[in-house]
């Protein structure tokens, strides 16, 4: 996964190629996935953070492939609102629960989306306690994963609004 970038100066032009880091593919980015994982699955509770969690499909509403569907990698996406402190103390939590997540990415195997909403209390929290939790989190996440049947798509209620094939519901428009 990489991008070329030209950079053009009088007389020369300079071409890099940004390669994506291993741990930028395993982040979510899009606000679309994070609202795909909030609708798709309910708030589980751990002791130092919530999270949220739900299985990627491989097929859209519309039937094509997805794009970032690999069948295999798991991506993981963290939200520290403001009500958690000052941007230093939110960007310190940031790069706790990263550098936590990247050293128990291993446990999950699956190909699951997931949201991780810290609590205020993970600033002060001893970091090997911090990635106990992350581990346990992510080894309820796996468990809880391979029992569900793999999503092959996604949702109906994600469809088009003007599409009602398969509508399951009677609701009549405003």
């Amino acid at each position: 996964m990489s991008r070329a970038c030209t950079i053009e100066q009088p007389g020369n032009v300079v071409q890099y190629v940004m390669t994506a880091t291993p741990n930028s593919i395993f982040r979510l980015r899009k606000h679309a996935d994070y609202q795909r994982v909030y609708k798709a699955s309910r708030k589980q509770f751990a002791k130092q953070m919530t999270y949220f969690f739900a299985q990627r499909p491989l097929l859209g509403a519309d039937g094509t492939p997805l794009r970032d569907a690999d069948a295999s990698s798991p991506r993981v996406g963290l939200t520290v609102g403001k009500v958690m402190g000052k941007a230093v103390d939110r960007n310190r939590i940031k790069r706790r629960m990263r550098e936590a997540v990247r050293k128990n990415l291993s446990k999950l195997s699956t190909p699951v989306d997931v949201i991780l909403h810290p609590r205020r209390s993970v600033i002060d929290l001893d970091f090997a306690t911090l990635e106990r939790e992350v581990a346990t989190v992510f080894r309820a996440i796996q468990k809880a994963a391979q029992r569900l049947p793999r999503a092959e798509q996604l949702p109906r209620a994600e469809q088009l609004p003007g599409d009602n094939a398969g509508s399951q519901s009677s609701a009549t428009p405003l």
